[in-house]
């Protein structure tokens, strides 16, 4: 098999389109196919700060759950919008407060239908995805070698946050140990969840979140390809979101 990975889209609906499309993914109408049977897979964090959250999710539900041509795995936005939809007491902020303003902003029916939508793709989903055929593993924020096939809770909360120390930046974004410098597995590791300019591959991993809700790109990792495929943001840049690595 042969697999489009594609980063963090936040809400990104229009480059999400333009992006399947550039892929080579097609519609009949009803349902996407792609003429080589490839098949996508999202890394999580469909939702938030961007401009077209629910039609993310509606278009993400077509392509995995109706047409299967697609995984997912979820992402901590995804996390903690699910929570929000099961009703849990969630702080609206750093990006939730754009989703639960469009979501509240729809009928009665149609909140129940994309809410129902939503809990059905992250309730299927994997914490991370695993495909053997193409030695690679899609995690949200990262996985480390020793962590592969364990889902207890520690390995979740490095799938969805990273490498967490416990301390902050300055502006309140949590600091991250770089743990794809101590990474030497012989599978890819792909991931997003840190904005980065360009794609930062490193030891067999690779960030391919470029930021698109802050105006850069939208990226997909090819496989067994290993090439990057972008579409340019409609967002404007804020320059100041995307992490520089110590290298």
């Amino acid at each position: 098999m042969k697999y489009d990975i594609i980063g963090d889209i936040h809400g990104c609906y229009e480059e999400c389109l333009k992006l399947i499309d550039k892929l080579g993914y097609q519609s009949n109408g009803q349902n996407y196919y792609h003429p080589e049977k490839r098949m996508l897979v999202f890394l999580g964090d469909l939702t938030d700060r961007g401009p077209s959250s629910l039609k993310v999710i509606e278009l993400v539900y077509q392509l995995v759950i109706v047409d299967k041509i697609a995984y997912y795995t979820p992402g901590n936005h995804c996390n903690k919008l699910y929570r929000y939809f099961l009703g849990n007491k969630v702080q609206i902020q750093h990006g939730l407060e754009t989703t639960v303003e469009e979501y509240q902003a729809l009928s009665n029916r149609d909140q129940k239908m994309i809410r129902q939508k939503f809990i059905t793709l992250y309730e299927q989903a994997d914490l991370y995805i695993q495909l053997p055929d193409v030695k690679a593993v899609v995690a949200h924020a990262g996985i480390r070698s020793d962590y592969i096939g364990r889902y207890d809770k520690k390995v979740q909360s490095f799938v969805l946050y990273g490498d967490v120390t416990g301390a902050k930046h300055p502006d309140g974004r949590p600091i991250r140990r770089d743990w794809a410098k101590d990474y030497h597995g012989d599978q890819w590791i792909v991931f997003g969840h840190t904005p980065v300019l360009k794609p930062r591959q490193l030891n067999k991993t690779i960030n391919i979140d470029l930021g698109c809700v802050f105006g850069n790109k939208l990226a997909a990792f090819q496989l067994p390809e290993e090439k990057v495929v972008t579409v340019t943001s409609n967002q404007p840049l804020q320059a100041e979101k995307f992490h520089q690595y110590d290298e």
